[in-house]
């Protein structure tokens, strides 16, 4: 009989790798795009920046812990020490500072900004996987140079994206909004509210430090391309995906629960106090935690961590598309500019690690080819000897006597 999903299984080991590294990518984009607006809403509601991510992290940890549990059961390596202050300092990098730093930006910028200066994490984890060798540069060759060209253009598409608006290229005629106001009068009270609402968060924080929210959300940035660079040499040593994410997960909840109890006085912040509240926490912890955690690591681990950065400027993309398609927004020159810009970027990054591969490869088989003929060479001056050797000096007569 035909297992199960088998021919589901077959289906999608049939897609080339590299194309389900794309689709992956493009897919975390867009969940973290939705994330950015998700947490602003969170906030505005008053939910607390230290509850918020201790429930998300459980929700992760609930949602990773039983697939590395059963489907790393025999390939998972024994756990000690060495292993345990790693996954530490990787939950400590990329949940709490992460995280934390992310939630104290965001409250005192916006959405928009937030999804704008993680531009910078491209550039940042290439140099930093630069300095520590786990990239390679060779700006003599021209997969180096493509490197590093295609990580400039695509933090300038995005920057440009962000800070040049232009003429509009394109007007929506009926923006979704328009058409669910138009069905009946009732919801358009409602979906006016919502509207208002969506769009106040999207806009720039009141009475808070723009100055320190930025500074905050640099720090995330430092933080998030250190855990990208970092993760790549914990999974050669520890090749188990869904395990490391879940150790990490956990000594981060570990870690906002510890600062939570310390600095959150009011018990009042532990208890949901309405549904948007409860979506935003689930949204956090199934979409932008368990789900993007797992995908990420995946990603990185096949590869690289500079191919998992260098997507991320597509969110301010997709960003800029899902405002106009949604609210009717116009979409502008300086958004067709900076999309092309990110999807030369990009090219240029996949093409470069592309030819990276070939001249690898070509590299070991130099050497390889080499050894074979130096082996065969030496196999026929031993059969040649062996001959010389064995074979009479005086060859046998034919003649009877």
């Amino acid at each position: 009989m035909a297992e199960p999903g088998g021919s589901d299984k077959r289906v999608w080991c049939s897609v080339p790798e590299k194309f389900q590294l794309h689709g992956a990518m493009l897919a975390l984009q867009f969940g973290y795009a939705g994330f950015h607006v998700v947490s602003r809403f969170a906030l505005n509601m008053g939910i607390s920046k230290l509850v918020f991510p201790v429930y998300r992290n459980i929700i992760a940890l609930l949602l990773l812990l039983p697939f590395a549990y059963f489907l790393e059961k025999k390939d998972r390596p024994p756990i000690n020490l060495n292993f345990l202050v790693q996954f530490f300092c990787l939950a400590l990098i990329g949940i709490t500072a992460n995280q934390g730093f992310y939630l104290l930006g965001l409250d005192n910028t916006s959405p928009t900004f937030a999804s704008a200066i993680q531009n910078s994490v491209p550039a940042i984890t290439f140099l930093m996987a630069a300095l520590l060798r786990i990239e390679k540069v060779r700006l003599d060759r021209k997969d180096g140079i493509a490197k590093v060209a295609g990580t400039i253009f695509c933090v300038a598409g995005a920057s440009v994206i962000t800070l040049y608006k232009g003429p509009a290229i394109y007007s929506p005629t009926k923006p979704l909004e328009t058409m669910f106001m138009s069905s009946a009068s009732s919801s358009m009270t409602s979906m006016s509210s919502f509207t208002t609402s969506a769009m106040s968060v999207l806009g720039d924080a009141k009475g808070k430090s723009w100055t320190l929210g930025c500074l905050y959300l640099i720090g995330h940035c430092l933080s998030w391309s250190g855990w990208l660079v970092l993760q790549a040499p914990v999974l050669k040593k520890y090749p188990a995906r869904l395990s490391v994410t879940s150790y990490t997960c956990f000594f981060g909840l570990i870690q906002f629960i510890i600062i939570a109890a310390v600095f959150e006085r009011d018990a009042q912040a532990w208890i949901f106090h309405n549904g948007g509240e409860v979506f935003s926490i689930l949204y956090a912890g199934v979409v932008a935690s368990g789900i993007a955690f797992a995908v990420q690591i995946w990603c990185i681990d096949r590869g690289g961590p500079v191919f998992v950065a260098v997507y991320q400027p597509v969110q301010t993309l997709v960003v800029a598309i899902m405002a106009s398609v949604a609210l009717g927004e116009e979409f502008y020159l300086g958004g067709i500019i900076g999309a092309v810009l990110i999807i030369v970027g990009l090219y240029a990054v996949l093409w470069g690690k592309s030819e990276e591969r070939k001249f690898a490869a070509a590299s070991l088989r130099v050497p390889i080819q080499s050894t074979l003929s130096d082996n065969v060479h030496s196999n026929n001056r031993k059969s040649q000897t062996k001959t010389s050797l064995t074979q009479p000096l005086i060859p046998p007569s034919t003649e009877n006597v």
